[in-house]
């Protein structure tokens, strides 16, 4: 059996026997079901939410929200991230701001940006800008900055212009560390516009966990983890073909 008949094994085999985990946990502890119910349950809850269509409008919501935060912060990180790559002296200058506003933790910021642009759809934007932003601009220096020593050797014996070298040397040299940034900003993405839903929302995926958690209605919940999970991996498999698809020249 070759890896990959073995990865599929392995991708198919591990949630079955997690779910068996689960189920055995359930049955011979007597969990109670509002606490932790059984995998038939949730299940039924996960078809339930997509056969009734209640599912969908909040999930458009969140998908919105998740791909106009992760389009405009990845879009900031990438034009900072490339002025900081290309000037070091201006990353000096303004990369300890930066530090400082990376650190500070976004759970902490989200009720500021409430605050600050109310309980719409521009604060909980706001917040996946700043979950995106600074991954994707890290990756965009980082990037520019690991090109081989060669290819700018390369770029003088060919004499190309500032423009070419960048288009045909520097740009294609760091793909690979601007994609690692932008994996991690939608998966950021995807737990910020939960997040922003918990806190403020009245539509979207998070505000379904938060009306089955006051509610108890447990098996509705877990579902929404799940959905919300499916949905992160999701992005993430579509920016990771997409790197893919645009390092197939290697």
């Amino acid at each position: 059996m070759n890896n990959r008949s073995l990865r599929a094994v392995f991708m198919i085999a591990t949630p079955l026997m997690l779910v068996a985990v689960w189920w055995a946990y359930v049955r011979l502890f007597k969990i109670p079901r509002f606490v932790l119910p059984p995998p038939a349950e949730v299940g039924s809850a996960f078809v339930a939410l997509f056969r009734d269509g209640a599912i969908w409008p909040h999930l458009t919501h969140t998908l919105g929200i998740i791909l106009a935060g992760f389009a405009i912060g990845s879009g900031l990180g990438f034009a900072l991230g490339f002025m900081l790559g290309k000037s070091p002296r201006v990353e000096r200058i303004i990369g300890p701001y930066l530090f400082v506003f990376q650190t500070a933790p976004k759970i902490a910021l989200a009720p500021l940006f409430i605050l600050w642009f109310g309980l719409g759809l521009t604060s909980q934007i706001v917040l996946v800008v700043s979950l995106v932003f600074f991954p994707v601009m890290a990756g965009t220096i980082l990037g520019l900055r690991s090109v081989p020593a060669n290819f700018g050797f390369l770029a003088e014996v060919l004499h190309l212009t500032r423009r070419d070298r960048l288009v045909r040397i520097e740009l294609p040299s760091a793909v690979p560390e601007i994609f690692a940034g932008l994996k991690v900003g939608a998966v950021q993405a995807t737990i910020g516009a939960i997040l922003a839903e918990w806190l403020s929302g009245g539509q979207g995926l998070g505000y379904l966990m938060v009306f089955a958690g006051t509610t108890y209605k447990t098996p509705m919940l877990f579902a929404m983890v799940l959905i919300t999970s499916l949905l992160g991996i999701l992005i993430y498999q579509a920016l990771a073909g997409l790197e893919k698809w645009l390092l197939s020249w290697r």
